[in-house]
């Protein structure tokens, strides 16, 4: 159980760029980074507008020396400093994302990246031969993952209680951009511009979070083909899909399908995901992510509580609070960069055997999110044909 005591070489100076005060994300970022003590809140560029971004700096309690107008004059600032930062987490828009990481990394720092980390496999991989050569980790922010019954389904799987895996059914669709929100909201529109988003909506912004739990839970299932239509119901969208339909399959001969929708009418999230196999089958979904449930064939349906004890120990390293009470998406976040104050240690001290049990969303899987995106994208602007994966 996590009871905010800190760990080895906690608190880490740690800096954001972007997260200012109109971010739909920052908020989360540093709930989750503040709340077990392992980050320590230093230096910020909060806001394309310097002024806007050092107001808001000091009422986060920052010092407005080290309140900065851009990424660059922080990194360099802090680089010269005795106390400076040694990690930074990117809340900014997508496309701004790769410049900041290899600026980041390039100054010595461990890296915290919305995601989609960026936007080709070319540019993500070298991220990852930077990161590798400075020796420092990145993480990529799947924040759903950090929820400890996701933990649950991967060992319930991993010891065959499911049988062989089948189908994994997997959606993210709500329903908030039904209509054109984003003629009236900022925050929504830069999603839907190519110039910003990069070259998909959903997919990328959406779709990547149950795609990448599903690798969490099945971690030895890798996609063989796949093949994707995207639509765009609201026109002025296009050419961004505000709804996508992707079908995979995987080596061995499973199949996956994946939903990623913003027009979902009246959906709240539809974030879920069902893993079916020869046996039995489990479904997990977000907007009651204490509960995994658990049905085999022929028998009563099962649903699993997160906090009880006899749940994996994986599934209750990260409870915050005994069974019955509810964890949410800020406990979530909070499990998350947990993991990555344990891995930015773990790799400080050149510690490769530690770093393997730290499972926690990092630049490979970052790739993999691009990656996906990539072929999805490629596949339906081919028409929604087959494309094998690459």
């Amino acid at each position: 159980m996590i009871d905010g005591t800190l760990l080895p070489g906690c608190p880490i100076a740690w800096g954001m760029v972007g997260g200012g005060h109109n971010s739909q994300i920052g908020h989360v970022h540093r709930s989750a980074a503040l709340r077990d003590h392992n980050f320590r809140l230093v230096a910020g560029a909060f806001d394309i507008d310097a002024a806007r971004g050092r107001r808001f700096g000091e009422q986060l309690g920052v010092d407005v020396q080290r309140c900065y107008a851009d990424y660059r004059a922080m990194f360099e600032a802090e680089a010269g400093r005795p106390d400076g930062i040694r990690a930074v987490s990117i809340a900014t828009p997508n496309n701004t994302h790769f410049e900041i990481c290899k600026a980041a990394l390039l100054s010595g720092l461990h890296v915290v990246c919305e995601k989609p980390l960026c936007f080709t496999t070319a540019e993500a991989k070298e991220l990852l031969e930077l990161s590798l050569a400075r020796n420092r980790m990145v993480g990529v922010a799947y924040g759903y993952a950090g929820h400890p019954l996701i933990a649950q389904a991967r060992e319930m799987i991993a010891r065959g209680e499911l049988g062989d895996i089948r189908i994994v059914q997997m959606q993210f669709s709500h329903g908030f951009h039904s209509e054109a929100v984003e003629q009236s909201s900022p925050a929504a529109r830069w999603r839907m511009d190519p110039a910003f988003a990069g070259p998909s909506y959903v997919l990328g912004d959406i779709g990547t979070h149950p795609l990448y739990l599903s690798q969490v839970m099945l971690p030895g299932l890798k996609i063989e083909r796949l093949m994707c239509s995207r639509q765009s119901f609201v026109s002025s969208r296009a050419p961004l899909e505000d709804n996508a339909f992707t079908l995979m399959q995987y080596q061995g001969g499973a199949m996956g399908y994946l939903w990623a929708c913003a027009v979902n009418s009246g959906s709240m999230h539809g974030h879920k995901l069902r893993v079916i196999g020869a046996r039995a089958s489990l479904e997990w979904w977000d907007e009651h992510p204490n509960q995994l449930r658990h049905e085999v064939q022929g028998q009563p349906a099962q649903v699993l509580d997160r906090g009880m004890g006899y749940l994996h120990p994986a599934a209750l390293q990260e409870d915050r609070i005994s069974a019955g009470h509810a964890e949410g998406l800020f406990e979530a976040w909070s499990n998350l960069y947990h993991r990555f104050a344990l891995a930015m240690e773990a790799t400080d001290r050149r510690d490769r055997e530690a770093l393997q049990t730290i499972l926690h969303p990092d630049i490979h899987a970052g790739i993999e999110g691009v990656r996906w995106v990539e072929n999805c994208v490629r596949s339906a602007d081919a028409g929604g044909i087959w494309v094998d994966y690459c």
